[in-house]
């Protein structure tokens, strides 16, 4: 079993979170300087400073000593919940009009949502540079052949047929049946096909496999049992390449919806959930497996922290982004006492996940199991 070492994992976890959170909140800098709002403080990392500078606008550029994340503050940009307070109320006219509380809600919701957007926009570059250097992985949704005693075989798909949608879901490319069904292993759907042009519908049940990789990391995935028709490897033009990287963007983004209402429903367990420690882990073991594999993981990362900070939590982007949604419908503000017991709630929220995934990722290194040998 290959392990990647301490030191290459904190290395990897730095190089890949660093950067990621130093984007993100480069697009809320970046969208508030547009609309002309003072940012008073821009950190990578929380906590104590550790090295900074400030720069001729009066913004404080710092890191601080824990690096799990950042934030950019705007002037005016108070408490959590961005309330106004009196302190904000008794600056000068021109002072308050370059606050973050003096804007139209459409601005401020714009500078809220440029954070994740920018996210999505730099995995998209990404994709869209694998797929302009080694070119698209292209196959028909056909199935090639069918392994025997798979969940395919079981069903009756046979070599030839063409699968049209799977779950209600439509199948552009085999890629779509890998995709759809590693994410649902043990599940019962309705494949959609046509045989000899005629269509037609079969009841089947996704298989179920679990495979470890080098490193001992156990996956438990969905499998048909089927076989892909001849693959090529296609160069494309980097116009073509960008909508590639979006589209993979997209893809990526609704499997990790599904994940999402799988787990919320019970059909996938809560210990896949996975925090800082299982992201510092993978990283290292990507890492090690060379910079294309690391620069992929970058990419997915950044799509998930992405994703994670649209969720209508308060504390995250989505947060803030459905009380300007409320305030946009109201024409006025949520009450400050309500976005206050909200904040707290998500905030509350938020550290109970963070404990939660911790617990699992220490789980996931065999910590538990280690202390029951050593009680047994």
């Amino acid at each position: 079993m290959d392990n990647p070492g301490l030191f290459l994992t904190i290395l990897a976890f730095i190089a890949a979170i660093g950067p990621l959170v130093f984007v993100h909140e480069m697009g809320h800098y970046l969208a508030g300087r547009w609309f002309g709002i003072k940012a008073e403080a821009f950190s990578i990392g929380f906590g104590n400073e550790v090295a900074g500078w400030t720069d001729r606008r009066g913004t404080r550029w710092k890191l601080g000593w824990l690096p799990l994340g950042g934030y950019v503050r705007f002037a005016g940009d108070m408490n959590p919940a961005s309330v106004p307070t009196p302190e904000w109320l008794a600056l000068p006219a021109a002072e308050r009009a370059a606050t973050f509380q003096a804007k139209p809600v459409w601005q401020r919701a714009i500078v809220v949502a440029a954070g994740p957007v920018v996210n999505f926009v730099l995995a998209a570059l990404i994709l869209a540079g694998f797929a302009w250097t080694y070119g698209v992985r292209t196959a028909p949704p056909v199935v090639g052949q069918v392994v025997t005693g798979s969940a395919a075989a079981a069903s009756g798909l046979r070599s030839g047929d063409r699968v049209l949608a799977i779950g209600g879901r439509a199948m552009e490319d085999f890629a779509d049946i890998a995709q759809y069904a590693m994410l649902r292993p043990g599940e019962r759907t309705e494949v959609a096909i046509e045989r000899a042009g005629r269509p037609a519908t079969i009841g089947l049940t996704i298989g179920t496999a679990v495979e470890r990789d080098r490193f001992g990391n156990e996956y438990r995935l969905g499998r048909l049992g089927i076989g892909s028709p001849p693959t090529e490897y296609r160069p494309v033009s980097l116009p073509a390449a960008l909508v590639q990287g979006t589209t993979q963007v997209g893809a990526i983004v609704r499997g990790s919806i599904d994940a999402l209402g799988q787990i919320v429903t019970g059909r996938r367990s809560v210990d896949e959930l996975g925090g800082p420690l299982r992201i510092a882990k993978v990283s290292g073991e990507q890492m090690s497996l060379g910079w294309p594999a690391f620069i992929g993981l970058i990419a997915l990362v950044s799509i998930n922290l992405g994703f994670i900070n649209l969720l209508p939590v308060p504390m995250l982007d989505g947060g803030h982004l459905f009380f300007y949604a409320i305030e946009a419908v109201r024409r006025r503000p949520v009450t400050p006492a309500v976005q206050e017991w909200a904040f707290r709630g998500g905030l509350a929220a938020l550290l109970a996940l963070m404990l939660f995934v911790t617990f699992n990722d220490l789980g996931q290194f065999g910590l538990w199991r280690g202390l029951a040998g050593l009680i047994g």
